[in-house]
């Protein structure tokens, strides 16, 4: 109805202004940062496949307008998360931060207490950098002695506890243990398929929902 008072100039103005506007909505929703290793950087699956990117739909399915940044790489450790984890907290300033970390620790039979010192750690400079944490735990095969696998299997809750954090005691929990668990590995035995993905994320998701709204 106001088409006749308006010329060429209010047009363009407009248009700025639902450009800029975008960005504003956006802005508006939580970034959610996934630190973590193999499992979460879809090793050998079909990018798009793995529960990050199953993540990401869920989320826009949920209308929360969260987005999520993968920072995860194959092979790393607690010692190599902590070192980029200040990098990537200055870039992307996450509200939330999902850290899956520690497998190949204890695949590598490393000091127990270097891990529970480096998870601690991501977990305070985060909490401190302004993002909520959650911890997404993982077990290890008794390699190292039954001890140690216990001990490692504990170390999740110890420092969510000790940091106020949120944890997912054990990721492949319905994987690992379910009715096929042959049929939800790849041959390497360790590394989840495709057919787990859609499971480690109904593992993950009741603890990460809460944080995000």
């Amino acid at each position: 109805m106001f088409a006749g008072n308006w010329n060429r100039r209010h047009f363009i103005a407009a248009g700025l202004a639902g450009c800029y506007a975008l960005p504003a909505v956006a802005a508006a929703g939580k970034t959610i940062l996934v630190l973590g290793d193999s499992i979460s950087a879809e090793y050998g699956l079909k990018r798009g496949t793995g529960w990050v990117p199953l993540l990401e739909k869920r989320l826009v399915a949920e209308t929360s307008g969260a987005r999520v940044v993968n920072a995860s790489i194959s092979g790393e450790t607690t010692s190599g998360g902590r070192s980029r984890l200040p990098a990537l907290l200055d870039k992307h300033k996450p509200d939330i931060l999902v850290l899956e970390l520690g497998g190949n620790d204890g695949l590598r039979g490393l000091p127990l207490a270097m891990t529970e010192d480096n998870l601690s750690h991501m977990t305070q400079a985060a909490q401190k950098a302004g993002a909520r944490v959650l911890l997404v735990g993982i077990q290890v095969p008794p390699n190292y002695g039954a001890d140690y696998s216990s001990r490692f299997a504990g170390l999740y809750d110890k420092v969510a506890r000790k940091h106020k954090a949120a944890v997912v005691p054990f990721m492949l929990k319905g994987v690992f243990d379910g009715p096929e668990p042959m049929r939800m590995f790849q041959p390497d035995r360790i590394h989840p398929t495709e057919a787990a993905q859609p499971l480690i994320l109904d593992t993950v998701w009741p603890e990460l929902k809460k944080l995000v709204k």
